[in-house]
């Protein structure tokens, strides 16, 4: 078995919080590594918002909880323990107690970590995933707090739950903030576009978004069409997908990093060209 399988590849990573687990997973495997930081994650800048949310759960104002992400939760009980910690107690209690819906396997690792379990995982790792779980169910008359994905409101979720006769309250734990130099990230346009890498592994919307947001989505889908692309799940293809990149891979069933390199293992095992 070859331990290098990567050996002669080179891997763009454009990753923030876990770039250099990403990045060791992948020099291990013998290959070059190119980083380029593009988003990082900051607390809401007004917590206030946050923490009247929070006393709200704690309070019992809630019958469910819709967690998009892990991030979003790892927040909220930082932003406590900063500003309020004496309503932590009351908080965890009240969420061992209320249904809780995950998108996802981050939001229910972090539950697990807190003791607790995923009430509900929603079929698939995106919004529509979310809605049509909860479709069957009768949401009338439920007070359902949800925990938002950065800043995007996610009118397709409040919509339907507002629909289905929902009372929603929603907050925004985090903001992403751009990490990134534009020079940075035109530069790495322009290595992709001339074909001196093999592959570029995205891990979250937003990196997509930050490029197109650099220069155009056209400079984008044609640098990126001289290069494997590969997306860490379902979330992430569809973003590509909607600005035109038809992503070539994507782990089967589990979405995390690991995967994902295998699935980069497995395409550009061979021989390098």
């Amino acid at each position: 078995m070859n331990p290098q399988p990567l050996a002669g590849r080179t891997v763009a990573v454009p990753e923030a919080r876990e770039i250099e687990v990403f990045a060791g997973l992948l020099q291990r495997r013998g290959a070059r590594v190119i980083r380029c930081p593009m988003v990082s994650i900051h607390d809401a800048p007004d917590p206030a918002p946050v923490l009247e949310w929070s006393r709200r759960l704690a309070a019992g104002g809630f019958d469910d909880l819709i967690l998009l992400t892990g991030e979003g939760l790892r927040r909220i009980l930082s932003c406590m323990r900063r500003h309020e910690p004496v309503l932590g107690p009351g908080f965890l209690d009240a969420l061992s107690r209320i249904r809780k819906i995950t998108r996802g396997p981050k939001p229910a690792k972090v539950l697990r970590e807190l003791g607790m379990n995923s009430d509900l995982a929603a079929e698939r790792a995106t919004t529509d995933g979310v809605i049509a779980t909860l479709r069957p169910h009768d949401l009338r008359g439920h007070r359902i707090g949800v925990q938002l994905y950065g800043t995007e409101p996610n009118r397709p979720l409040v919509d339907f739950l507002e629909d289905a006769g929902a009372a929603v309250s929603a907050v925004a734990p985090y903001v992403y903030a751009d990490g990134a130099e534009d020079q940075a990230v035109r530069a790495l346009l322009e290595q992709l576009g001339a074909g001196g890498i093999d592959a570029i592994a995205f891990t979250s919307s937003t990196q997509i978004e930050r490029l197109i947001a650099v220069t155009s989505e056209e400079t984008v889908r044609l640098a990126l069409g001289k290069t494997l692309v590969a997306a860490v799940g379902p979330v992430v293809a569809d973003t590509l997908r909607r600005h035109g990149v038809e992503p070539g891979l994507m782990p089967g069933e589990s979405y995390f990093l690991k995967p994902l390199t295998a699935a980069l293992e497995e395409a550009l095992g061979g021989p390098a060209a």
